[in-house]
């Protein structure tokens, strides 16, 4: 029996696997198709997602992959700007915000990734028949796509990344509640010739009712840039209508044409707006397009996948580990599905800005963005419940949920980044020297238990005491004065669990993470057991 059996083999799969592999657990994946998809889908990662894959060994490997992305802006039909997202800007994780990328290329990466896992076993060419689960584990039959052998393989839990139409999510009865959005888009990627410099936007979305249009990049292989345009389906055409290779070019002939550029693909994709009602039952869950769709014009339907994975691994390494119950699971659908819903319908806000083919509609759309009467995007979500601090109340304290700054770090002589020198798990920072020296002997214990890492900034520059770290770039300082902290709680997927605003508070800080664990099914240590719980990032 596996630790893990994992349904699909797309990114958000793989990304699961090397996780859980990095962990020494034993994985299955089962995956329908013998070959991987060919054709790039997601274009973009954000900054959070880089940091996350750049933590499980593809650190080196992503600049091969990726590339910083530029402003993103919105144009009306005469081409004036009617808002602007700076995804060139530094982000809290470091680098841009955003980075593009070429999907099947970052696909082969995982692949290799996946492959460098001794305890994963990919079984391709399988297609899933049925899920299930008894008290002592799950379990998945499928079918083998040749010979239509059948065969079982058993997990203590599944999880379900088998895509939009999951028989994961239907097996554990979730049903789909529908946001309302929906509009068909011709999705056209093209390869430039060497040496072609075509004269478009950097990253637009083309706001012109007569046809609303997306221009951004593809990302990157082997050197070479992909484009992608995107074009929508007005509402007297059919599909049929412009599925086809002529019209694809046609549609591109003011930016580009067939001796400058090959065209690797053009298909209709529809966009909606789906998500799960339920993410688990008991051994099974559900993650990526399983639990969630949504329109693209952020760039977040793989983000928000990846996101899933990275909640689970470190959820699923310590109930795999004997140190939890499976109580907390339940802090999976908790924390990711409003996180996911927040992002739908800040996807859909951009969706309902540029899909207007109305020209009346449309004047009016843009006279509110020139008098600024229309209303702001929404901000990015952050978590909202599950392993959080709050208060008496049970409201969330200010930063809880929010991703905690990274950035370079000296310590021991060593310059790098932050969690290359202190690492993963849960991290308490602080600008207090010492930080643990007023804590009870029972906090010291937990402090322990959780195998804790504290970190504190060297006012003086010295990197030389245990724990001791300069602020190479100034971050950390700047955001501890920023929100006038003297300590943040980090949980191992980057969130901040809660914050103290004076030295005195950190115990307090620690005890009231303990009471969330043990009410969440994990077995801290108490004072005097034998045993430490470490948390493994």
């Amino acid at each position: 029996m596996y630790d893990v059996v994992i349904v699909g083999y797309g990114p958000v799969s793989q990304a699961l696997a090397i996780m859980l592999g990095r962990q020494g657990r034993s994985v299955a994946i089962v995956e329908r198709w013998q070959e991987r998809y060919p054709l790039p889908r997601a274009v973009c990662i954000d900054h959070e997602m880089f940091r996350m894959l750049s933590d499980i060994g593809l650190r080196d490997k992503l600049p091969a992959v990726s590339h910083p992305a530029p402003p993103y802006r919105w144009f009306n039909a005469q081409w004036k700007e009617l808002l602007s997202i700076d995804w060139s800007a530094e982000s809290i994780s470091g680098g841009t915000e955003v980075n593009f990328i070429h999907q099947p290329t970052l696909e082969a990466m995982f692949d290799v990734a996946v492959s460098e896992q001794q305890t994963v076993d990919v079984n391709l060419g399988w297609e899933a028949t049925e899920v299930g689960q008894d008290d002592d584990s799950a379990y998945l039959v499928a079918r083998d796509m040749q010979t239509g052998e059948s065969r079982t393989w058993r997990g203590r839990y599944l999880v379900g990344a088998d895509g939009a139409n999951s028989l994961t999510r239907r097996s554990i009865g979730s049903a789909q509640e529908d946001r309302g959005f929906q509009a068909d888009w011709l999705v056209i990627d093209i390869l430039p010739n060497p040496g072609v410099t075509l004269d478009i936007p950097p990253a637009a979305q083309y706001c012109n009712p007569e046809r609303p249009t997306t221009i951004v990049p593809a990302g990157v292989r082997d050197g070479q840039y992909f484009r992608r345009w995107e074009f929508m389906r007005l509402p007297h055409e059919s599909v049929q209508d412009i599925e086809n290779e002529a019209t694809a070019w046609a549609l591109l002939k003011p930016w580009v044409t067939p001796d400058q550029a090959q065209m690797v693909r053009h298909k209709v994709y529809t966009f909606r707006s789906l998500i799960a009602s339920k993410w688990r039952e008991r051994r099974l869950l559900i993650a990526g397009d399983a639990a969630h769709v949504m329109p693209p014009f952020m760039g977040q339907g793989m983000c928000a996948g990846l996101r899933d994975g990275w909640n689970l691994a470190w959820k699923l390494d310590l109930i795999l580990d004997g140190k939890s119950d499976d109580r907390l699971l339940d802090t999976y659908q908790e924390e990711r599905r409003p996180h996911a819903s927040d992002i739908i319908d800040l996807s859909m806000y951009l969706g309902k800005v540029i899909c207007i083919p109305d020209k009346e509609e449309a004047a009016r759309r843009d006279a509110a963005f020139f008098d600024r009467s229309a209303p702001p995007p929404p901000p990015f979500p952050s978590l909202t419940d599950g392993v959080l601090r709050k208060d008496a109340d049970g409201a969330l304290e200010p930063l809880a949920g929010k991703l905690s700054p990274h950035g370079m770090v000296r310590r021991l002589g060593h310059v790098g980044r932050f969690d290359d020198l202190v690492g993963l798990g849960w991290v308490l920072l602080t600008s207090v020297r010492d930080p643990l020296r007023a804590l009870s002997p029972e906090q010291h214990e937990v402090a322990a238990s959780l195998g804790l890492r504290t970190v504190w900034i060297d006012a003086e520059g010295s990197d030389q005491a245990a724990g001791a770290i300069v602020d190479v770039d100034g971050k950390y300082a700047d955001f501890l004065k920023t929100h006038a902290l003297a300590a943040i709680l980090i949980r191992p997927d980057f969130y901040i669990y809660g914050t103290a605003s004076e030295p005195a508070g950190i115990g307090a800080l620690i005890e009231d993470l303990t009471n969330d664990l043990r009410r969440r099914g994990v077995m801290v240590r108490q004072a005097g057991s034998a045993h430490p719980l470490h948390m493994a990032g």
